[in-house]
């Protein structure tokens, strides 16, 4: 999965979307993984439905905030832990779905014209 330099031509349109579509599935997979830690821990740790710890998962991976009170102290920490976890994840999966994009601009705005 290497990344043309920047001495190379831009790649043909249709290779970006493919390489732009396995960076999207990246990015699924990691957010796929992420609320299922979340749902599982809020599920067992904080005595949630599933519905209701898919939900506190979504709005926590987000950074929309939490929606249930934890009501033990495994729970706040889960909480702590995974609000931690998730400002880091939601980070890191927004580089891994924009870093085609942006390396796409940036290469062809400083490519070499050889004509």
């Amino acid at each position: 999965m290497k990344l043309e330099h920047r001495k190379q031509k831009v790649v043909p349109f249709t290779r970006f979307i493919i390489r732009l579509l396995r960076y999207s599935f990246y990015a699924v997979v990691l957010i796929t993984f992420s609320v299922l830690l979340g749902v599982i821990g809020y599920h067992y740790v904080a005595d949630l439905n599933w519905l209701n710890s898919f939900h506190q998962a979504c709005l926590i991976l987000t950074g929309m905030g939490p929606v249930a009170d934890m009501q033990t102290s495994e729970a706040k920490l889960f909480d702590s832990f995974y609000a931690l976890y998730s400002g880091v994840a939601f980070l890191s999966i927004t580089a891994v779905f924009f870093a085609p994009i942006v390396h796409r601009i940036m290469h062809i705005l400083h490519v070499d014209d050889e004509e």
